[in-house]
């Protein structure tokens, strides 16, 4: 029995509904290998899991990888074979660990000169600095008073004029990189250890008033037997004013006349210090 012709609608039918069953494979298959998604893997058995797509994560940011070298660096070679700004890097990356420090450690360098010079600064100029603020300023400060108090503690453990390297580095520490002149006095026991050290008087950046009898006063409260009479000049020269000799000179009746010596006094200055009894002005 002959065939029947199949009709040229049904054969348009199934052409366009194989031309759409193709174009969908093929859609399909660029979903699924495209350069960003890994292909899926055919299931083995009816109860096998699809496996997710995976998705590359994104690169840790280069300062993670930078403050790991300086962290290394340190442990390895020691604080020696960092400079000021790396230090500074490490310190600053405790207090704002999600940003590059690099750039904020060599502007405070570049403002107040050097290390020293950061943690000694005032707290509200740390603070006003581009990038750092009230957070960076009180860790800075932080770690300046933990700096005092080490000093401090080594200073009180033996005599406090029995090394020149001692005495000095205490009070540079303490007062070197001051913005105003303070006047200090280091109070002494008959043993020459330190009994208490006060900031008599803070003045402004070139002169800090002190009274003789206002120093005799308190080491008699303190039952000082010594003391040493410490300022610093702000514009880092340590050389002794006439104003500075004339104090002392006076000081040093005032404390005479109660039974209190004085051994020295300092002048503390950015690039140095000077002793007015090593150069015969007392």
């Amino acid at each position: 029995m002959p065939q029947r012709a199949t009709p040229p609608s049904s054969r348009k039918r199934r052409a366009s509904d194989e031309e759409i069953l193709r174009t969908a494979v093929e859609d399909a298959s660029r979903l699924l290998f495209t350069a960003d998604a890994a292909p899926i893997a055919p299931a083995h058995d009816a109860g096998a899991r699809t496996p997710r797509l995976k998705h590359p994560t994104p690169a840790s940011p280069h300062y993670h990888d930078h403050g790991a070298r300086l962290r290394e660096k340190f442990e390895t070679a020691g604080p020696v074979a960092l400079a000021d700004y790396e230090i500074l890097e490490l310190l600053l990356f405790r207090v704002i660990p999600r940003r590059d420090t690099k750039p904020l450690a060599k502007a405070l360098i570049a403002r107040f000169g050097d290390i020293a010079g950061v943690l000694g600064a005032p707290q509200a100029l740390l603070a006003e600095t581009p990038g750092a603020g009230p957070a960076v300023a009180l860790e800075l400060k932080v770690v300046q008073a933990a700096l005092e108090r080490a000093a401090r503690a080594e200073a009180t453990r033996r005599p406090l004029i029995g090394s020149w390297s001692q005495l000095t580095n205490y009070c540079r520490v303490a007062m070197a990189q001051a913005a105003r002149e303070q006047f200090r006095v280091l109070f002494l026991d008959i043993k020459n250890q330190l009994i208490a050290d006060e900031v008599l008087n803070e003045g402004t950046i070139d002169h800090a008033p002190v009274y003789p009898r206002e120093v005799a006063r308190r080491a008699l409260e303190l039952s000082a037997a010594a003391v040493i009479l410490v300022h610093n000049h702000p514009s880092g020269d340590p050389t002794p004013s006439a104003a500075d000799v004339s104090i002392t000179k006076e000081i040093v009746l005032a404390t005479d006349a109660i039974g209190v010596k004085v051994h020295d006094h300092l002048v503390i200055g950015r690039r140095g210090e000077a002793s007015l009894k090593s150069l015969g002005l007392m």
